[in-house]
Parts: structure tokens; C-alpha cells; sequence
């Protein structure tokens, strides 16, 4: 995927979507660490994935373009996931469940703060 690309959100959770299929996928030391405090498991990972969409998108990141996903597990747990999206492999970066006082919803932040 190239630069250009990483604005279309259609495209970019297209590609996300892709690489999570082939599970050409890493996971930073950072989101094993909250799957692990957070009981998260790979396969809700993979759920929110497969049917999240994209809240954020950060195409121009100083670390890279990245983005955060939305999504609800198949229990109807929420989820977010932030990962990169213009890459060969879908590196994994964070994994949390958004909760209070950050954010208000699952699609809503706190202001302020």
C-alpha cells in the first residue's frame, strides 16, 4: 500500500482486513502486555478486525501510518485497535477496551484531560 492510499479508509481496512486473514500479523510487546492485563484474546482481536471500522486514521504519524479500529467482539465486548496500515505485515500495537474516564463510549472521547 502505498502513501497515497493510507487516506482511503475503504482501502486501508481492505489491506488491515487482508493481512489479518493470512495472519501475517505482529504484535508489539505493548499489546501483548495489555491483551494480557485486559484478558484479551487473539481471536477477539481477529473479531474486531474482521467486522471493526476505522475511527481513526493517522496517515502522517511520526512512527507511521496507523490507525484505531472499532469494533465489538462476538460476546459484544468492545474493543479498539490501534495498528499499522501501510505495511507489509499488520503490526498490532495496542489492544484495549475504551473505557471511562478516556473515553465516554466506545466512539466517543473525554474532552480535556
Amino acid at each position: 500500500m502505498d502513501q497515497a492510499d493510507v487516506t482511503d479508509f475503504e482501502a486501508v481496512l481492505d489491506h488491515i482486513r487482508a493481512l489479518a486473514a493470512e495472519e501475517n500479523i505482529r504484535l508489539t510487546q505493548h499489546a501483548q502486555q495489555e491483551m494480557v492485563e485486559e484478558d484479551i484474546t487473539l481471536d477477539e482481536v481477529f473479531e474486531v478486525i474482521a467486522t471493526g471500522h476505522i475511527l481513526e486514521n493517522y496517515p502522517e504519524h511520526r512512527r507511521g501510518a496507523c490507525c484505531l479500529l472499532n469494533g465489538f467482539t462476538r460476546s459484544g465486548r468492545p474493543m479498539h485497535v490501534v495498528c499499522t496500515t501501510a505495511r507489509s505485515a499488520l503490526i498490532i500495537i495496542t489492544v484495549y477496551e475504551p473505557k471511562p474516564p478516556k473515553w465516554i463510549t466506545s466512539t466517543r472521547r473525554r474532552q480535556g484531560k
